[in-house]
């Protein structure tokens, strides 16, 4: 009730404020002259008010907007999780969320894996010219045992009957997901659903661990709970069901096991000074073992059972109604789920080391062939430049592209087309020519740094320059940037890294936050500070708007933008360490965390001396570029 009570109260805050904060703005009396401070202040008495709140509102109090308006909400989104984790097993063959079909996708890793062993067997000079017609004939057998999986004449009846049982299974269950009456419940069943459902407890906060803030009760509490969950129970039914199934008719079966015989016979016939034959042998076998155990089946076999998939996800999908909104507005930290039987979201003394030993262990890391976790401090790679334009490109240029993805035939031929030939472009899977790329912890570290101050510059600055110009933009993000400047980089990182992941965007991304406030700070008083004088006489000259953007205020804020990105460069190294220490597995803070853990006290100052140099190098680069792009600063 008190939680309802402070939504209506926040909402008509909001628009009250919104409202008032308009009227001031169109009422009140402001210089037109274009770059006059004046034009800025005022605003943010109504934006802290209407904004803040916002945002307090929404992700602050979506779980308690929840509970008090859908307190069954969590519940019902429980059991919606049990369906979606049952249809993902499902899923997982078809190309609904993939862009192959599972069969395809296996028979295109497991032929490249069969190709890449002939060219080791042939470039291999510690294996007889007989060993290898040996082996790479293992290869062509194990080769020529798929198309006996891919052939739909080949098929067993017994495996079309069963596909075809599962497919009425499937198709059964959406039928019965859209009655009304679906579950049939007896009142017995019913109570004692219910009692359970009580001793389990209510959605609230655990009392127990702080980590676990929030508790969903698993047993469904409502109607449309228990249909969701009955669907699921039933899908897990007919998931292990088809898992079970196996695509081995008697041609295969004979072949495969006459592959496997072959291969031991080898094995046991070499010597000890034959071990890379055997091991060439041995991993054949693996592969021939993968594809036995792969589900793996003529192209069109498994046609309507796709379908029959589809139109059950689509039929939950309705079932579930507002559920939907409710999950996208009021749970913006994530989906529940569930996993298993719950739901959610989801030596001291040596501490100053010898400078002669730090000077022998830092030429050691500089070593490529040893570097620091078999990575070297700063090196260079050869790269093809086709990575770089996998790196570049977005996969999803070639999603968009009308039609499908190639489909294996019945020989478990994989023909590709236009659109399977601009994936492999713009995933960077092809050739061209290599050139040189710097890599190791002080290149990561390096890269990492550039990155989140680049575009903290590219976009903090253009923000700051209008917040300093523009009553409403300086009345809109104040408070905001504000509100999360003053919270120190780490207590950012575990939150960012956590979504974001451990690899570069993590990192890069909180960089990016630390230096946007600074940049965005400098730029707004560099752009207010600007000389009302110097404005009027560019306007009476018959200056553009853009002209005394250009000419006038943005000269007068180069000095507090250059300053501003010193300082986000040293805010940035402090904040990158911090992050390499808690999620890295290359970078500067990287080393000196392993080393702090094995008490590596001449690489710890090694890190130590890395830091020092990097940001001086960053701080002399940027002191040379302010004195060459505002030479007037400070004398007169």
């Amino acid at each position: 009730m008190i939680t309802a009570f402070l939504t209506f109260l926040f909402f008509f805050a909001i628009i009250g404020s919104i409202l008032y904060g308009r009227k001031l703005i169109k009422t009140e009396k402001v210089d037109a002259v274009f770059g006059n401070p004046e034009r800025a202040k005022g605003g943010v008495h109504w934006v802290i008010v209407g904004t803040s709140f916002l945002l307090l509102v929404w992700l602050y109090y979506s779980w308690d907007i929840a509970k008090s308006f859908f307190p069954k909400s969590a519940n019902e989104l429980c059991q919606v999780g049990k369906v979606n984790e049952s249809l993902l097993s499902l899923k997982y063959l078809f190309p609904i969320h993939e862009r192959q079909l599972k069969s395809t996708s296996v028979i295109e890793t497991e032929t490249e894996n069969l190709d890449s062993i002939i060219l080791e067997i042939k470039r291999s000079d510690k294996v007889s010219n007989k060993d290898k017609d040996k082996l790479i004939n293992f290869v062509t057998k194990t080769k020529s045992t798929i198309p006996l999986l891919t052939n739909d004449r080949l098929l067993e009846d017994e495996t079309k009957e069963q596909i075809r049982i599962i497919t009425e299974k499937i198709n059964n269950l959406t039928k019965d997901f859209l009655k009304s009456d679906y579950p049939n419940e007896s009142s017995e069943d019913k109570d004692k659903r219910i009692e359970a459902s009580k001793k389990e407890g209510k959605w609230s906060a655990s009392s127990t661990s702080i980590e676990n803030t929030i508790e969903i009760p698993s047993i469904p509490k409502t109607k449309r709970g228990l249909k969701f969950q009955a669907a699921a129970v039933e899908l897990n039914l007919i998931s292990d069901e088809f898992f079970e199934l196996r695509n081995h008719n008697e041609q295969y079966s004979l072949e495969l096991e006459s592959i496997k015989n072959e291969i031991k016979d080898y094995r046991s016939e070499l010597g000890s000074s034959e071990e890379i034959s055997s091991s060439l042998a041995k991993d054949i076998l693996k592969i021939a073992r993968r594809i036995e155990y792969a589900s793996i089946f003529p192209p069109d076999t498994l046609k309507e059972m796709q379908a029959s998939i589809i139109n059950f996800d689509k039929a939950q999908k309705k079932e579930q109604g507002g559920l939907r909104w409710i999950d996208i507005l009021l749970f913006p930290s994530g989906t529940i789920i569930s996993s298993g039987p719950s739901c959610s979201e989801q030596g001291s003394g040596r501490w100053l080391p010898k400078p002669s030993d730090t000077a022998n262990k830092f030429v050691l890391m500089l070593n490529p062939n040893v570097g620091f976790k078999q990575i070297p401090l700063i090196w260079y790679e050869m790269m093809d430049v086709s990575k770089i334009v996998g790196f570049i490109l977005p996969d999803w240029i070639a999603d968009v592209l009308p039609g499908d993805y190639p489909v294996h035939n019945e020989k478990g031929e994989i023909k590709p087309n236009f659109k399977s030939k601009v994936l492999s472009f713009v995933t960077g899977d092809f050739e061209l020519f290599k050139i040189p790329i710097p890599t190791g912890h002080i290149w990561d570290s390096f890269l990492r740094v550039f990155l989140g101050l680049v575009a903290g510059i590219i976009i903090g600055v253009p923000l700051g320059l209008f917040m300093g110009l523009n009553r409403f933009a300086k009345g809109f993000f104040d408070p905001l940037i504000e509100l999360y400047r003053p919270v120190p980089p780490l207590a950012w990182a575990p939150l960012v890294i956590s979504v974001l992941g451990i690899d570069n965007l993590g990192k890069v991304f909180l960089l990016f936050m630390v230096s946007l406030s600074i940049m965005i700070i400098s730029a707004r008083a560099g752009a207010s500070g600007t000389q009302l004088s110097k404005i009027h006489a560019a306007h009476s000259l018959g200056a553009s708007k853009w002209q005394i953007l250009r000419h006038v205020i943005f000269p007068n804020s180069l000095p507090e933008i250059l300053t501003g990105i010193r300082v986000a460069t040293g805010m940035c190294w402090g904040t990158l360490v911090a992050a390499e220490f808690l999620a890295g597995t290359t970078g500067v803070g990287f080393v000196e965390n392993v080393a702090k853990k094995y008490f590596q006290y001449e690489v710890i100052w090694i890190t130590i001396f890395i830091m020092g140099m990097l940001g001086l190098i960053f701080d002399i680069t940027i002191r040379k570029i302010i004195d060459k792009t505002i030479p007037w600063r400070g004398k007169g």
